[in-house]
């Protein structure tokens, strides 16, 4: 059985408990502090992913508790591995990768402490209540890191902690990770898509869009209009899980960088843990199935999340394009306020009518010397270019 473990922060009377299972967390602290404001957080979806990934990577789970034992903040953190595919530079952490390869490591991997889950985009590592400022919050996370970084290397080094990531609304809380020895830097943009109130129905969005791109929009649903569109259900999901895997390595394939693959029972314990907060939607043609997308759903927001495209039927039936309306109207369906369809694709998601979100990464080196040349070279990295779409003719709030 994993005993927790009690640290004190430096400077703090507040202590932190480690756990390394999700078993193990106290459900009621967790609870308290999450307070399902972030599915990523929730603790059925942890133990999923552990349950499907724990052998490849080491979840560390810290809860925060102040001087009265009440709980104020949960951390999440995964120890991994980059896997070197040995390819470009295009995306940010893939470079951060190749610049830390070239410039401190003799080594191919790179091991790293991750806050945040290497999944998806967004928030979704560090949450905290009001009950303790942001800038408090921050610096006794970044101790609470460095600690855990002394401990991990009773088992094996991890000489780079990463912080994933700030929306703008948060960037002055990074200043608490900058005066701990992290360096920020901007990574591609988050984009998301606000919903109007107002959409009832897929017609009410296409009616809102400019000729040209509801034009567009039209065109690739006439495309895919031999494609049978499916809502799986966990036994479904189970039916089909070695298809599903192989489509989603056939996206992942053309990752420039990898934290780890998901297998086919992934999908299946994510569904079985949060039945109808996650969603899979299979892409049929005839009785073969040639794509699949999967969402999250939680807070009045719908994450858009892993996707898998058989690309040899791509272009003739516009399968990638038919998932992000079919995401639009599934979010107008779920009366979501937001929905977010991560990094990567800018400008065919601008086109469907998401906007640019900038989003900030943290970074430490253990070594100081390190340390300051990895500073060096974060300092030049840039989010992607891309050329924003604008389709509507105006949103109304």
């Amino acid at each position: 059985m994993i005993i927790p473990v009690f640290t004190k922060n430096i400077e703090s009377k507040h202590r932190t408990k480690i756990y390394n299972s999700a078993d193990e967390i106290p459900v009621l602290d967790w609870n308290a502090v999450v307070q399902n404001k972030n599915i990523y957080a929730t603790i059925p979806y942890l133990a999923a992913m552990e349950k499907s990934l724990g052998s490849e990577l080491g979840f560390r789970y810290l809860l925060f508790y102040n001087h009265n034992s009440t709980p104020y903040a949960v951390a999440i953190i995964q120890c991994l591995n980059f896997i070197d595919r040995g390819l470009s530079d295009k995306q940010e952490v893939c470079r951060i990768r190749n610049a830390i390869k070239r410039k401190l490591l003799t080594t191919k991997g790179i091991r790293l402490m991750t806050c945040g889950t290497p999944f998806a985009s967004g928030e979704n590592g560090f949450i905290h209540t009001d009950c303790i400022s942001p800038e408090e919050a921050y610096r006794d996370l970044a101790k609470a890191l460095l600690g855990l970084q002394r401990q991990e290397k009773k088992i094996a080094s991890t000489p780079v902690i990463l912080f994933k990531e700030l929306i703008p609304h948060n960037f002055p809380s990074g200043n608490s990770l900058i005066e701990n020895g992290f360096s920020e830097f901007e990574i591609d943009v988050n984009m998301i898509m606000k919903i109007p109130s107002n959409w009832k129905s897929l017609n009410d969005y296409l009616n809102a869009m400019v000729t040209k791109f509801r034009t567009k929009a039209k065109t690739a649903l006439r495309k895919s209009e031999d494609i049978t569109i499916q809502n799986l259900s966990l036994e479904e999901i189970e039916f089909h899980k070695n298809k599903i895997e192989s489509l989603y390595l056939q996206v992942l394939n053309k990752s420039q960088f990898q934290f780890g693959a998901l297998h086919a029972e992934s999908f299946v314990n994510l569904k079985r843990n949060l039945e109808e907060d996650f969603i899979i939607k299979g892409y049929f043609l005839g009785n073969t199935m040639v794509g699949f997308s999967s969402s999250f759903l939680f807070n009045s927001i719908l994450d858009a999340n892993y996707v898998g495209i058989n690309y040899e039927f791509n272009q003739e039936y516009a399968i990638y394009q038919r998932m992000l309306y079919d995401y639009v109207e599934l979010a107008i369906e779920k009366r979501c306020s937001e929905l977010r369809f991560g990094r990567t694709a800018e400008e065919i998601k601008s086109s469907v009518g998401a906007i640019p979100v900038p989003m900030k990464l943290f970074v430490r080196h253990k070594n100081p010397i390190a340390n300051r040349i990895l500073k060096a070279i974060v300092s030049t990295i840039k989010p992607s270019q891309y050329e924003l779409r604008k389709p509507f003719k105006q949103i109304d709030k």
